[in-house]
């Protein structure tokens, strides 16, 4: 087999790899260093929210972006790594799978399986299945709000002798900061799968992550009194109160390596159930957004049936992160595929993942300016919202010459929750043998 099967995996990585190989720069600090230093440094001072002013003012807005909106910032760099982690990896077989009855192969499938859910049925022995997809991200919101409209506000340090912010009075300036991000994700997958025996599946897949973030931030200062103390430059006659920066930078490599294996409990014609297990290794550099930084451990029970040419499935389980900034979550995936034609099965899922417990990471919610009068400042427009995601899927599964199955699929968030695209692609070509 495998004088075979080496022209078909060099087309594989092909495949998944060419869109990856345009970027050869290599940037020389990595991405969440470049957005947390570039779009918040103004003028020559060189560090973040640091003034280029020759008084004793230029570093009183430092401690807001290191105590508030750092939050914001990490929380933006987070979701991007996190992204790329629930990038859903193509299921574990595909095309017609068999058992072994009296030494003659049985077909135990109809159709060429679901795309992103998982089935219970198992290769068969021997049998192995091998697959490429490359899958487009083009992120637009951030819990909701647009990332070419996310606003920030940064607040004054409370500064001696009084310990109320807003005395002394120049405590009460704000710098009011408008964000515009472009986050798009480019990932190519080769995933292997062998059947050790009848009933169990064993399998890895390897992402290569390209990501590419771009960004322009506009940063205003809004006196509270006649003079202009706080200022990015100019004099206290006629001082520049606003500022802009921007930055571009992109990264590629390899994302986190999922380890699989898939156990059947019990098959018939017409049910079957089985278990799941999955390793995600925290083999993505998360300094550069092609992975969280994290490991994850994902167990699943999967049942399936078949009537007909119609197939369901259900997939319940649970995923144990060992980030502190994220959340355990229990995963339920509704999937069903259908065959159409003999060389065509349509696949159609919903998934949700239910965050367990309350947010590990937090925004920050509101300024409290005490003197000379109260007054509350949102600090950002992004809201706190629970990780809870919902997601539904359409693709198909088209047979072509030598038992080759082409792949296509689009995914399509149902809750604005963390970083969401609004449209999500995959094209891929799978190989059963």
């Amino acid at each position: 087999m495998s004088f075979r099967l080496a022209p078909r995996v060099a087309l594989i990585a092909a495949v998944a790899l060419t869109p990856l190989a345009a970027d050869a720069q290599v940037d020389s600090l990595a991405l969440r260093g470049r957005i947390a230093r570039e779009l918040f440094t103004f003028g020559d001072c060189g560090t973040p929210l640091c003034l280029d002013l020759t008084n004793a003012h230029g570093e009183h807005f430092i401690p807001s972006l290191a105590s508030g909106n750092q939050a914001v910032i990490a929380f933006l760099t987070q979701s991007i790594g996190d992204a790329t982690q629930r990038v859903p990896l193509s299921a574990t077989s595909s095309g017609a799978t068999f058992s072994v009855v009296g030494g003659v192969p049985v077909r135990t499938s109809i159709s060429a399986g679901p795309i992103f859910g998982e089935r219970t049925q198992t290769l068969g022995r021997g049998r192995f299945f091998v697959g490429a997809s490359v899958t487009g991200i083009e992120f637009t919101s951030l819990n909701g709000v647009p990332l070419e409209n996310l606003a920030l506000t940064f607040a004054h340090s409370d500064e001696a002798p009084s310990d109320t912010l807003g005395n002394p009075v120049f405590e009460n300036d704000l710098m009011a900061l408008q964000l515009e991000m472009g986050v798009n994700v480019l990932v190519g997958t080769v995933a292997v799968t062998a059947g050790v025996t009848d009933f169990l599946d064993v399998g890895v897949a390897v992402p290569l992550v390209r990501t590419q973030v771009s960004g322009r931030s506009e940063a205003q200062f809004l006196p509270f009194g006649s003079s202009a103390i706080h200022r990015f430059g100019g004099t206290d006659i006629d001082p520049v109160l606003r500022a802009t920066a921007s930055m571009e930078g992109s990264a590629s490599g390899i994302g986190d390596i999922a380890a699989r294996a898939k156990l059947n409990l019990g098959q018939g014609t017409r049910m079957g159930a089985a278990v799941l297990a999955e390793v995600r290794l925290a083999t993505g550099d998360e300094k550069d957004l092609l992975g969280t930084g994290a490991a994850q451990v994902r167990a699943m029970g999967l049942y399936s049936a078949q009537f007909g040419s119609f197939s369901p499935h259900a997939n319940v389980g649970y995923i144990m992160r060992s980030s502190e900034e994220q959340n355990d979550a229990l995963v339920i995936s509704l999937a069903a595929d259908n065959l159409l034609s003999e060389w065509a099965t349509l696949a159609v899922g919903i998934e949700s993942e239910l965050q367990v417990g309350d947010n590990k990471f937090v925004l920050p919610s509101e300024i409290v300016l005490q003197d000379p009068f109260l007054r509350r400042i949102p600090a950002t427009n992004v809201p706190n919202k629970s990780g809870d995601l919902l997601r539904a899927s359409i693709g198909g599964k088209f047979t072509v010459r030598g038992g080759t199955v082409l792949v296509v699929n689009g995914l399509f968030p149902l809750r604005e929750v963390g970083l969401q695209p609004d449209f999500v692609w995959t094209v891929g070509l799978d190989f059963p043998f």
